[in-house]
């Protein structure tokens, strides 16, 4: 018999028989490792220049190898037998890609020789087998590791007879390929590709892997078990979906500890996840397993059958690819009809009836549609045909059936997974010596399968035509330790506008201001291409003038006063001693400082306008007045980070989209166009809380508020001008608001709409008139500037912010409001002896610390400087108001009302972690990242969750939609349509406030306007069935308000001027009752006493039992 040679003419000639055999003998036999080790080189060496790999069988070195293995009796030949196995892997595969075949397959059991050694009882032997199997590892390629060596692995562990250290082997080296595959921060373009490739290519494996590492989880020897629970969370890490990420770690406990109870507790957490992103062949492999025990143990209760068959309907209808719906879905579908066939309640049959037509829908009865997978046969052929064209085969046919499959398999791959470009690497080197131009072959073929992809996916659009590329940049984007983006690419074209869209935390304004630096790879610098950033940022410098702001900035003094001026007044800022640019930066509104921005923005004469939220705070009318200055300028180009759908509809001539891949996927068209291709992205159109929830916990019970429609907060004859103000900011404001309130404040900007607000909730004084409240009323604010709330706790993460605002069971924030700041005033009237004429003369009031309901008001518990509290005096509130303690009164107010909403609280880390996730922010997120690297809307959820932690009464909301991306905006709406208590908003976003608020105040020159009973448009909901309907409020007309008297001051948000005087109906009357006889007295007396027993021995916290005279039932 005559082995091909699988060299070059020209070679060493073949070695004899007796030569192979010299060296084999020093191999087993040698002294000293390194002599068996060199002996070992020397023998590849001698092969590789000869007959090649395919030496190894003919002159039987494989089978003395495997011979020397087995060896019981010898360490030296085991010892070998690995060294000469590590050396044909490091030295064959770089040089002879071709002796792959023979070295992965698993009828050859090299790796199974390998990995049986690693349970030698001599430590050189494991450590050569160790040394052979990592340099096998390295010397593959991403296609050859998943299509040469994860065969050989998984035969390994299916065989019954492996060893538990090779075993162990097995898994480690799985757990790497699976660690290779991740994506890392700073890796070359090469390296990403790679580890795209190998990602991909592991994902369609996960169906098979996963049953096998699950087993080794099981196994009874306890290093097997852990090491296979570490390649399942290396194997998890190749799932990119960020719904299923994290309930990983719950699914992996459920695999290592399985029973019905932990698969249902899994079943749970997964019907609690919302499934936004597209679900691949990973995410279904992970997930069918549990799925198909649900449904086929005959113990599920019924409950967690409908959980299952809803997550069945809800992942199928995010499979896109028929082809994996065809796989995975058909183990479920037998499942499904057993439930539709069998279960007890209606509703689970109606539900599973609904997800077997969605099934069968995603299988794909459109044939037309479905691109089908290239498999490695179909690569076979075409590399017949092109082997033909150059001349035929001139090598071994069996060599080349071998390599026909394994090339064919590694091309299949790339070709299904659309890295086309990677063929001709995959397939040249493989057929050295068996063609006569295997160039020729390897390109043809790559060719082949490009032309397809092309027919199959369409040719990438040509965007040259006579326009005019400013930049094309290939870059990646981090920020901290999170990779963003990954060798992208941005190309921006002269004149064009484009949507930069992605999730909130995706990463949209960091790589704005990334672009701003300078910083970014490959962007031109601010000489050659000059860029302008116009932010959200509201800080700027509040004590100059505006023109003095602008005159100073040194990108555009150079200007001239005159033409900044000008420019200025083009913007609405008019000239002149009372114009609107001799006006403090500070006194601005947020409109009016976005116009100051964008005004900055083309004074510099971008080239490029990076716009991050620029409808932010800006009215109807100056929101048209931008997109037809953008429109207009077609020599600019901008580059648009926003919320507005719109808005961006409106403007933008291409979108940039943050991929799952982490690339940016340019679309052209406005936003409508986009949602075409990616209807996923429709929740940029639809208030829905399909993709983000909110959930609001319930306001407290306000005492004497029987009535939703009752009135707890009003303002009477208000009237608040700035200090060094020319005019009023607001006139003669009066209103009121109830719980059930659902009021919208509109105007124009700088009309005096969060002034209003910063008087409602006390953050203000009023410079005439009076503003009243509930004394315990509890209200949750969210300024306009929502970032001013958390800016001083950067460095905390957000759960430490919590418990910093609350940790004294007060909220700490409401003491930093101007009306609860004590004046050099207050604090000399703290310091004047007072004589109550109880006949104890006159002493300094020190605290209050205690308070009681009295008739039809309260009197508080006064404890005096220098006495004992033995000698604390009850004095009416009336008293002390006339006294001039108004702040003292309203601080111990809202530290009763603050008690009583953290009353039901614990200020536990995992309690406020769940409150944060209740409010849409990721626990992890929560727990582990500071405020400072946050993103705007992710700031804007702390913010939200801080003003609910101690369950308000009412939500007050100063341009909320300013921050949040579309997904959380429909959860915020959702959440306010099913709050409780009452709701105050300030949006320029109209379907927003058309969507909930059912009555507005118009705030125009200072004066308030009501337009009465609206109704709130509750179909603009998706999940809403019903045509809009009114929602009733107590807020009324200034006609129709009744004169205030002079009875009791319930209303806390006193001005600070003395006044102590609420309306009559802001009293909250107690039922009156018949006088009780002495037996009833002494009876209410037992229960009371024994309550007060039981509270006493409740844990910390609870709150103290109803113990008044207006009790309903005692």
């Amino acid at each position: 018999m005559t082995v091909p040679i699988m060299v070059a003419d020209g070679a060493a000639p073949p070695v004899s028989q007796q030569d192979v055999a010299s060296i084999l003998d020093t191999v087993f036999n040698a002294k000293t490792s390194q002599a068996s080790i060199d002996a070992a080189y020397g023998l590849c060496e001698v092969l590789l220049q000869s007959y090649g790999y395919r030496g190894l069988e003919f002159y039987g070195v494989l089978a003395d190898l495997k011979k020397a293995a087995a060896d019981k009796k010898s360490g030296l030949k085991r010892e070998g037998a690995q060294n000469l196995l590590g050396a044909i892997f490091e030295r064959f595969p770089p040089r002879q890609p071709a002796s792959e075949t023979l070295l992965t397959s698993p009828e050859a059991g090299l790796v199974a020789c390998a990995l049986d050694a690693l349970s030698d009882k001599g430590a050189v032997v494991r450590e050569a087998a160790q040394y052979g199997l990592d340099a096998l590892y390295n010397n593959l390629s991403p296609e050859a590791l998943v299509v040469g060596l994860l065969p050989a692995l998984i035969a390994y562990l299916e065989k019954p007879t492996g060893k538990w250290q090779g075993t162990i082997g097995a898994y480690q080296l799985i757990e790497k390929i699976s660690i290779k595959a991740q994506i890392t921060i700073g890796t070359t373009k090469e390296e990403a590709a790679e580890q795209d490739v190998l990602r991909e290519a592991m994902g369609t494996k996960l169906a098979r892997l996963i049953p096998i590492v699950e087993g080794g989880m099981l196994d009874m020897k306890n290093e097997v078990a852990k090491q296979a629970v570490k390649t399942m969370n290396a194997l998890t890490t190749l799932l990119s979906n960020d719904d299923v990420a994290p309930r990983i770690p719950l699914l992996i406990e459920t695999m290592q500890h399985p029973s019905a109870a932990t698969v249902q507790k899994a079943i749970h957490a997964l019907s609690m996840t919302t499934f936004v992103a597209i679900v691949t062949a990973p995410v279904l492999a992970l997930l069918t397993p549990f799925l198909e025990r649900s449904l086929n143990n005959p113990g599920t209760p019924q409950e967690v059958l409908r959980q299952t068959v809803v997550i069945t309907e809800n992942l199928t209808k995010l499979v896109h690819d028929p082809i994996e719906a065809r796989t995975f879905l058909p183990k479920l579908q037998p499942g499904i009809k057993s439930v539709v066939d069998r279960a007890s309640l209606p509703e689970v049959r109606e539900i599973a009836t609904r997800a077997l037509a969605v099934m069968d829908k995603a299988m794909g009865s459109d044939q037309d549609k479905v691109i089908e997978r290239t498999h490695a046969e179909d690569v076979g052929k075409i590399l017949d045909a092109q082997i033909q064209k150059v001349g035929g085969l001139i090598g071994d046919p069996v060599v080349y059936q071998a390599v026909r499959k394994y090339v064919g398999e590694m091309v299949a791959e790339d070709v299904n997974h659309r890295h086309c470009n990677r063929i001709a690497a995959r397939t040249t080197p493989y057929l050295a010596f068996l063609v006569a131009d295997p160039v020729a072959v390897g390109e043809a073929v790559q060719k082949h399968y490009v032309d397809e992809d092309a027919i199959k996916y369409g040719v990438p659009e040509k965007e040259d035509d006579g326009e005019i590329e400013i930049v094309n940049a290939d870059f990646s984007l981090a920020y901290g330790g999170m990779l963003l983006l990954q060798h992208t690419n941005l190309r921006l074209l002269k004149g064009h506008r484009y949507g930069l869209c992605g999730r909130n935390g995706a990463g949209k304004s960091t790589l704005m201001k990334a672009i701003a630096s300078g910083k970014l790879e490959g962007f031109p610098s601010q000489d050659v291409l000059r860029t302008c950033y116009v932010e959200h940022n509201q800080g700027e410098d509040a004590d100059i003038s505006i023109l003095d702001f602008m005159v100073k900035d040194p990108t555009i003094a150079s200007e001239g006063r005159e033409r900044i001026s000008a420019v200025l007044e083009e913007f609405g800022f008019t000239s002149g001693p009372e114009g609107r640019q001799s006006q403090k930066v500070g006194s601005l509104s947020g409109g009016w400082k976005m116009k100051l921005a964008l005004a900055r923005a083309m004074l510099q004469k971008a080239d490029v306008l990076l716009l991050d939220e620029p409808t932010n705070h800006l009215d109807v009318a100056n929101i048209k007045w931008l997109e037809e200055y953008l429109k207009s300028h077609t020599d600019i180009t901008s580059l648009i980070v926003s919320h507005d759908s719109g808005f961006l509809d409106n403007v933008t001539t291409d979108i940039y989209h943050y991929e799952p891949n982490k690339k940016l996927g340019h679309y052209k068209g406005n936003l409508a166009a986009f949602v075409k291709v990616r209807p996923e992205a429709k929740a940029y159109y639809t208030l829905s809380a399909s993709n983000v929830q909110f959930k609001f916990p319930p306001p407290g019970i306000l005492s004497g508020v029987k009535s939703q429609t009752r009135a707890i907060i009003r303002m009477t004859d208000v009237s608040f001008t700035y200090p060094n103000a020319p005019k009023p900011s607001l006139s003669g404001v009066t209103c009121q608001l109830s719980l059930s309130s659902r009021v919208a404040i509109i105007g124009p900007n700088g009309a005096g709409k969060s002034t209003l607000i910063k008087l409602l909730t006390g953050e203000v004084i009023p410079t005439q008139g009076k503003v009243e409240k509930h004394p315990n009323l509890r209200i949750g604010y969210i300024k306009q500037h929502a970032l001013e709330h958390v800016e001083m706790h950067l460095e905390k993460t957000p759960n430490q912010y919590l418990q910093w605002r609350y940790q004294h069971g007060d909220d700490r924030e409401v003491h930093m409001k101007q009306t609860r700041q004590l004046t050099e005033a207050d604090k000399e009237q703290m310091d004047k002896f007072i004589d109550v004429g109880d006949g104890k003369g006159k002493r300094q009031v020190e605290a209050l610390v205690g308070r009681q309901k009295y008739k039809k008001t309260f009197q508080y518990e006064v404890k005096w400087r220098g006495f004992l509290p033995k000698h604390n005096t009850m004095i009416s509130r009336e008293t002390l108001l006339e006294l001039g303690f108004q702040k003292l009164i309203q601080e111990f107010d809202d530290h009763e009302s603050s008690r009583e909403g953290l009353g039901y609280r614990e200020l536990q880390p995992a309690v406020i972690s769940k409150h944060f996730e209740d409010l849409g922010l990721d626990p992890e997120i929560a727990n582990h990242n500071e405020i400072g690297s946050l993103s705007g809307g992710q700031k804007v959820k702390v913010v939200i969750a801080g003003a609910m932690w101690n369950n308000p009464h009412m939500l007050v909301l100063d341009e909320p939609t300013n921050f949040l991306d579309r997904d959380s905006l429909g959860g915020l709406a959702v959440a306010i349509r099913d709050f409780k208590g009452g709701v105050v908003m300030i949006s320029h976003n109209e379907e927003f406030v058309g969507a909930l608020a059912s009555e507005t105040w118009n705030v125009v020159d200072g004066r308030v306007t009501h337009k009465g009973q609206n109704a709130a448009a509750l179909d603009r909901f998706e999940d809403s069935s019903k045509p809009a309907s009114a929602i009733t409020s107590g807020i009324n007309t200034p006609a129709g308000l009744s004169e205030p008297s002079t009875a009791v001051n319930s209303g806390a948000e006193d001005n600070g001027t003395g006044l102590g005087v609420t309306g009559e109906s802001m009293q909250f009357k107690a039922k009156k009752k018949k006088k009780m006889t002495k037996k009833e007295l002494k009876e209410r007396e037992a229960r009371r006493r024994l309550r007060h027993i039981e509270w006493l021995n409740s844990p910390k916290g609870t709150p103290h039992p109803k113990d008044t005279d207006d009790e309903g039932d005692d």
